[in-house]
């Protein structure tokens, strides 16, 4: 009997329909609200959308993990997130940052780039202790290079890989990871463990590249629509 749920292509047509959300209020929303002048309803839908938005990465961890256990090529799985981390720089800068190239933040595709290596370190480490330090080593490496979620977001990664065992720790855990921030707006992250549970463990649809490539050509598209919005007013 087949198992019903959400399969991993589901989740991630999740990930990024939330994602696209935040990045909405993000670029767009906050720019209406910079130039237009405030205005408290559009305000409270910028909140709104950005609260959605928490539920985006935690989900999009959860497959990386699955497709790092699953894959046959681990080394071009690498090559792949590498490649797409580089392509969506400037996109990412542009539209969050409006300009071409801001090396003061890195787009999440670095922050997954540097999980999927330390996942790879953490298999080949022996003992527990070694596997902290893995851990460790990869957080620290996330914050110096300051990528979006920096160490938090690949302490998230090591919790679902070592909770993959464990469905009701790895729910606890994650439901945590949001806290952690200490700000309201990740609280909502919280709500990415039901889709989470409900993963059938079915890879789903082929998509090929277009989760990867929709990250960059959605942010060019917001980016200019955004500009469209500073060149009206």
């Amino acid at each position: 009997m087949e198992r019903k749920g959400l399969s991993g292509s589901a989740l991630k047509i999740i990930a990024i329909v939330t994602m696209l959300i935040d990045h909405i209020a993000a670029t767009v929303i906050i720019r209406i609200l910079k130039f237009g002048g405030y205005n408290d309803g559009l305000y409270q839908l910028y909140r709104v959308m950005r609260n959605i938005g928490r539920i985006a990465f935690p989900i999009f961890c959860f497959p990386l993990v699955e497709g790092f256990m699953h894959t046959r090529d681990r080394e071009k799985y690498a090559l792949r997130l590498g490649c797409f981390a580089a392509v969506s720089e400037i996109p990412f800068d542009l539209a969050f940052n409006g300009k071409v190239l801001e090396v003061g933040y890195q787009n999440v595709f670095f922050t997954l780039l540097i999980g999927l290596i330390m996942l790879h370190y953490c298999v080949k480490a022996s003992g527990n202790a070694m596997k902290a330090e893995v851990v460790i080593v990869a957080m620290f490496a996330a914050e110096f290079l300051h990528t979006d979620y920096g160490a938090w977001g690949v302490l998230l990664i090591a919790i679902f890989w070592f909770t993959r065992e464990y469905k009701w720790y790895q729910a606890v855990l994650v439901g945590g990871w949001n806290f952690l921030f200490g700000i309201p707006i990740q609280y909502a992250g919280i709500f990415a463990i039901l889709p989470i549970a409900l993963y059938n463990g079915k890879k789903g649809w082929s998509t090929g590249y277009f989760f990867y490539l929709y990250y960059p050509v959605h942010l060019l598209i917001l980016y200019g629509v955004s500009q469209m919005i500073v060149i009206g007013r």
